[in-house]
């Protein structure tokens, strides 16, 4: 029964997705290696008593796996029976994809025009429908060195981390490698059927330039979101067992990043006021404030432990209301803090590199075991969160081929905010994020209405000279703007990212310098 419905998931898959030939070989690839690496890893450890006790076999995995290759091969023969019935002619191609797509005002207006010529239609439907531009991986990977080596060199070298421990951040991290893999390859296909549902936009800051004129598409963000939770879910199999007490948090977790995904995806189809989208936070970390189970305390600053008597304080209801606020403020302080090509995503990437190096730094450091859990806990959650957002870096920087849309800003914010309260360092996340709070206060008169706001509070761009100069909005990117004067897009972006790194270095030296005075 379970082969039966394995086959019918891989057939529908194979129908519904539309996938090319090399985009399966990629992902079939991506399925039989990570798995078998995953247990590998599992053996080289030789913690087979322990895998034992926490009541699972390893029989267990190669049957998820023989089934999930079933699924994977029944949708590969099902898309090779389709491709032969594919029109081989580009005329016959083009002319069933122009079929499908939903006629629009315009359609319908040029029907009763009369059909201009086959040249020009031609050079009309190359202009609109480009196709996308090839993924920057190799310069976004080298770049990214820079955290890969320092983090490596933290769990296998500096720290004597303990072996279950360190397998369960690995077995994670092979994972969130296939997550690179499969986003990668899965954003092209997303693009072609926005384009076609007429989700896309045109880049203002591109203006008068033949780029500006060029469709964009929009909501990317989704195929990173569902990516996401697909490999999260597949990591459960690996560490948690049924009993877990930490399941019930995690899944609760995935519910919020779930839920968070789907509103902003709205939010991208709708167009939801600003007023609403502070809104839309709240309901999607109902889940995770419903399931906490852990504690509400906080520990006193020595320096006010004999003023106040106390050295732990128990706050209850209000440490769960500053987990709600704190969940709301890191989703929309992604999301607006952004306008041009590769911030969004730039500066998930920067936190989420800060996040990892002090969640190892605080297992390395600490002899509590719940502590550490807690803190392997948010590395479960924060490098699939990586990996994903390296995979649609490499479409969305400078000159962007792809917009991440609301659904990325949210699901990037929800992960990293469920990530610091699980992990019990919301304090240190709230320093991470010291340029999302000078934006968010800098922004304040205009979302609150006492200054009118632009829908877009976008910097002015010279087609001349390929310029961008700040306006008098509200906004971190047009401050930078005016006080470093006028700069290329590319070259704004890396100077807010560089500021981006001197705030998480910033938090990493105020943490070295209160330790042992401050708590």
């Amino acid at each position: 029964m379970c082969s039966q419905v394995s086959i019918g998931t891989g057939c529908f898959l194979g129908l519904g997705l539309g996938l090319n030939w090399w985009q399966w070989v990629v992902f079939i690839a991506v399925v039989a290696f990570s798995w078998p690496i995953a247990w590998c890893v599992n053996s080289s450890f030789n913690v087979q008593a322990a895998l034992y006790k926490k009541r699972w076999a390893p029989v267990e995995t190669w049957q998820v796996t023989h089934q999930l290759l079933e699924t994977v091969g029944a949708g590969f023969v099902v898309r090779v029976a389709f491709s032969l019935r594919e029109p081989n002619n580009k005329k016959e191609r083009t002319q069933r994809m122009t079929a499908r797509k939903r006629p629009t005002p315009e359609a319908s207006n040029a029907a009763t025009k009369p059909p201009p010529s086959t040249t020009l239609s031609a050079t009309a439907n190359s202009i609109t429908d480009p196709p996308i531009a090839p993924p920057k991986a190799g310069k976004i990977l080298t770049a990214s060195l820079i955290f890969f080596v320092p983090y490596a060199y933290l769990i296998f070298s500096h720290y004597n981390i303990e072996p279950d421990l360190k397998q369960s951040i690995i077995i994670n991290a092979v994972l969130s490698s296939g997550a690179f893999l499969v986003t990668l390859s899965m954003i092209p296909v997303a693009s072609r059927y926005v384009l076609r549902r007429n989700l896309f936009g045109y880049d203002i800051n591109k203006k008068g330039t033949r780029q500006g004129s060029v469709k964009v598409p929009e909501s990317l963000g989704i195929v990173i979101g569902i990516v996401f939770l697909v490999f999260a879910i597949l990591f459960q199999h690996f560490n948690f067992t049924s009993d877990s007490i930490w399941l019930v948090e995690y899944n609760a977790a995935l519910a919020s990043i779930c839920f968070m995904i789907l509103l902003g995806f709205v939010d991208d189809v709708l167009d939801v006021p600003w007023r609403v989208k502070l809104v839309l936070p709240s309901i999607a970390a109902l889940p995770l404030l419903m399931a906490y189970a852990g504690h509400t305390t906080i520990v006193i600053p020595k320096p006010l432990v004999s003023y106040l008597g106390l050295e732990v304080l128990d706050l209850g209801w209000i440490y769960k209301l500053y987990m709600w606020l704190l969940a709301i403020f890191c989703t929309n302080s992604i999301n607006i803090h952004a306008g041009i090509n590769g911030l969004e995503v730039g500066q998930t990437i920067v936190i989420a590199c800060a996040i990892l190096i002090h969640n190892v730094m605080q297992i390395g450091a600490s002899s509590n075991p719940d502590y550490k859990q807690a803190h392997a806990f948010s590395i479960y959650l924060v490098q699939p969160l990586l990996a994903t957002s390296l995979a649609l870096f490499s479409y969305n920087w400078y000159p962007s081929s792809v917009f991440v849309g609301d659904t990325y800003t949210y699901f990037a914010g929800m992960t990293m905010a469920v990530a610091g309260i699980l992990g019990h360092f919301s304090e240190t996340l709230l320093i991470f994020f010291i340029p999302q709070v000078l934006n968010f206060l800098l922004s304040l008169p205009q979302l609150s209405g006492f200054i009118p706001c632009p829908r877009h509070r976008l910097p002015r761009f010279d087609p001349q000279t390929g310029l961008l100069t700040g306006t008098n909005d509200g906004t971190l990117v047009n401050f930078f703007l005016r006080q470093f004067g006028r700069m290329s897009e590319s070259s704004l972006c890396i100077l807010l990212l560089v500021f981006q790194a001197i705030g998480c270095c910033f938090c990493f030296l105020l943490r070295w310098f209160l330790a042992g005075w401050y708590k």
